[in-house]
């Protein structure tokens, strides 16, 4: 966690696979993201235009063709309108190459607009939603259904486009040629449609539990990989592939069935359209004999019908793409949607200086000392209050469900400079008060103060910027060493690292890396130990230079040896400040001010190490062995 001394780390503000509650709207949000695009998106329009309307001129010159030379032999006036045609096909040709082209690059510029309001927002997510949603499941969001999206904007919205305008142009035409081979058209066209209907909307359903069925394929496969050594240790191995078979199973189901109907849309439609030519040609040939209509209308009237109903084969057959699509777009405008992590606080943390008369006033200036900044409303005065690192509980209450309670009155004070260390069972409400503290969760019930100053006014990015957290679980980025430990204050000089190295021990190991502090890490840490990247961890909350360090576990990977290397650094960086330490491991608490002892979200006891040994009670039994931790 950035301590306060890390500067400002500013960031931008800006469904699994279930039928959209609301396709208009999901639609109209897409488009509001191409629509960004104005400019070139009026280029397609004008290119898509020019290549419906050269399909239908070109269709249109058949009749003349036919009617004007073939019938009267004029080879000559043929070869010239045939060269007329060629070039009306190229001007068509030339357009649709320039326009799919143009869609192929505002595609990607939508798409990653979207993606950065989809990081965005995500970070500005509680730690609430992480909990409650897979890994795999939100990065399906980010790969698959971003990938749908893609193959919609890039390819079925100017399809559409384009067999509407082609679609209305050549009814008109048609209207122009033939009323009443134009009705019949218009009838076998809504059997068409009618028998599309119904396969359409058998495929919508399947696409949509498949899209939410990829997603639970990729989230158990990223907890398999992530646990691979767990796996491996418990010969889990075939209980994993049993359990992989069966989503996967239900994903191959899911996917056949929609691509089985999707499958259907494309043999039907042309079979249909196929009769229909035919059933055409009899009845335009009927009416030449009945001098009702010429052969050269014939013959433009059936290009007419086929280039009426192959825009609507087209748009049946993207019907797939679309259903996935708009299904992939919900559940990223869902994620968008989620309501971000609340922030009410108005008490900020600033740069502050000791004035001639002792009092705090705020300063631009680097000085060391900071201070809470508040003001209050009822008077319209301003306060300062030098951030110390005191942190009281008040009688809280909490859970993580409504009904099912974590803490339970938990009230206790952690003085300035005090180590105040939380022992107790799994579960018994450690790592909760941490949370706490931090405000990934806000306590209905009871108060949490720091600085005297009711946490719930202070602003969460200021509050967390006067912390550090070194965690059992340690994650290192794609970086240096160097950068990884300057994670705790972005504007640490590469002294000030080097220096919090030293102090969490990690210097010698690091030094002697291929590239010392430049040494690239990838795939979190993966090619150093478990407990040099708690090491580096521990130099990165030491450069954040926080009032208040929490530790949770954060030795529990590092051995004996090691640790005891490291407790005259760690002595170090804790002095003066106020630290919550979580551990199994007792003697790691044995010099804390006081050790509270938790059981089912209660304190049962509460002393330094000799108090608590007096009182032969649940420490006692925990720290001689007569009752372990479970």
């Amino acid at each position: 966690m950035p301590g306060p001394m890390g500067g400002p780390g500013g960031r931008r503000h800006g469904p699994g696979g279930q039928k959209p509650k609301n396709a208009k709207q999901t639609i109209i949000r897409i488009l509001k993201y191409v629509g960004s695009f104005k400019a070139l998106l009026f280029i397609v329009a004008g290119c898509i235009l020019i290549s419906s309307l050269a399909s239908i001129a070109s269709s249109y010159l058949i009749k003349p063709l036919i009617n004007d030379y073939i019938a009267v032999g004029d080879l000559g006036g043929c070869a010239r309108l045939l060269v007329k045609m060629g070039a009306i096909y190229l001007a068509g040709v030339m357009a649709s190459y320039a326009y799919s082209r143009i869609m192929m690059q505002v595609s990607a510029n939508t798409l990653e607009k979207i993606r950065v309001d989809l990081f965005d927002h995500m970070e500005d997510l509680p730690i609430s939603y992480f909990d409650k949603n897979t890994h795999g499941e939100i990065m399906s969001r980010y790969t698959n259904d971003m990938d749908t999206l893609r193959q919609m904007i890039s390819q079925s919205l100017p399809n559409l486009f384009s067999s509407a305008i082609t679609i209305v142009g050549v009814f008109c035409a048609m209207i122009v040629t033939s009323w009443m081979l134009t009705v019949f058209v218009l009838l076998f066209l809504a059997l068409t449609m009618f028998v599309m209907a119904k396969i359409g909307s058998k495929s919508a359903k399947f696409f949509m539990k498949q899209q939410k069925d990829l997603g639970a394929v990729n989230g158990y496969i990223e907890e398999i990989i992530d646990g691979q050594k767990v796996v491996k240790v418990f010969n889990h191995e075939e209980k994993a592939m049993q359990d992989f078979d069966k989503v996967n199973d239900e994903f191959t189901n899911s996917s056949t069935k929609a691509n089985i109907y999707a499958s259907l849309m494309g043999p039907v439609s042309n079979n249909l359209s196929h009769i229909q030519y035919a059933c055409l040609s009899c009845l335009g040939a009927l009416l030449v004999i009945a001098g009702k209509l010429d052969v050269g209308s014939v013959a433009a009237f059936l290009n007419y019908s086929k280039s009426f109903t192959n825009p609507i084969s087209q748009i049946t057959q993207q019907m797939n793409s679309i259903f996935t699509a708009l299904a992939g777009a919900e559940r990223i405008f869902g994620l968008i949607d989620e309501k971000p992590e609340v922030d009410d606080g108005y008490v900020t943390l600033v740069n502050a200086e000791f004035a001639p008369d002792g009092t705090l006033r705020e300063t631009e200036k680097r000085t060391g000392v900071w201070a809470w900044k508040h003001p209050h409303k009822s008077t319209g005065i301003t306060t300062y209050t030098q951030v110390k690192g005191e942190v009281s509980f008040e009688d809280v209450v909490f859970g993580y469900e409504p009904n099912k309670i974590v803490l339970n009155g938990i009230s206790l004070n952690a003085k300035v400079g005090e180590k105040i260390a939380f022992v107790g069972s799994t579960g018994a409400g450690k790592t909760t008060i941490t949370n706490l503290i931090n405000r990934f969760y806000d306590v209905p019930d009871g108060k949490i103060r720091y600085d005297g100053i009711n946490i719930n006014k202070i602003k969460k990015d200021d509050l967390r910027r006067s912390l550090s957290m070194v965690l059992q679980d340690t994650h290192l980025f794609t970086g240096t060493v160097m950068d990884n430990i300057r994670y705790g204050k972005l504007d640490a000089t590469d002294e000030e690292c080097i220096a919090a190295a030293k102090l969490a021990n990690a210097d010698f190991f690091i030094s002697h890396l291929p590239d010392g502090y430049n040494t690239v890490l990838t795939g979190d840490g993966t090619n150093l130990s478990q407990g040099q990247r708690q090491l580096i961890a521990i130099a990165r909350a030491a450069v954040a230079d926080p009032p208040v360090l929490i530790l949770d576990e954060a030795t529990s990977s590092i051995d004996t040896r090691t640790e005891a290397l490291i407790e005259k650094g760690m002595d170090s960086l804790m002095e003066g400040r106020t630290v919550f330490v979580i551990a199994h491991r007792l003697s790691t608490v044995r010099n804390s001010n006081v050790i509270i002892v938790l059981e089912h979200g209660k304190i049962i006891e509460q002393g330094n190490h000799e108090s608590l040994i007096a009182e032969h009670g649940k420490y006692y039994q925990l720290y001689t062995g007569a009752f372990e931790l479970s």
